[in-house]
């Protein structure tokens, strides 16, 4: 994956779902369109939840990058 731009970082490290999601959502309603939202997560649960939620809201995944233990999301604003 090439290097993706971000313009807000959002660590959810340590934390079980549903907190990431919930603070993916209410961070990317803070963005404007077409900005990038880096999602730090530990859950690796997380990522089916966080699909599930962009489908739901319509905004784009640009990238995900596997950390080992954990994983980061790259999530465009639509």
């Amino acid at each position: 994956m090439s290097e993706v731009k971000s313009d807000m970082v959002l660590d959810t490290r340590g934390m079980s779902c549903p907190l990431p999601v919930l603070k993916t959502k209410r961070a990317l309603e803070g963005l404007h369109e077409g900005q990038v939202l880096e999602v730090i997560a530990s859950d690796r649960t997380v990522e089916s939840d966080i699909a599930e939620l962009l489908l739901r809201m319509g905004h784009e995944l640009v990238g995900v990058r596997d950390d080992g233990p954990g994983v980061t999301f790259f999530i465009r604003k639509r």
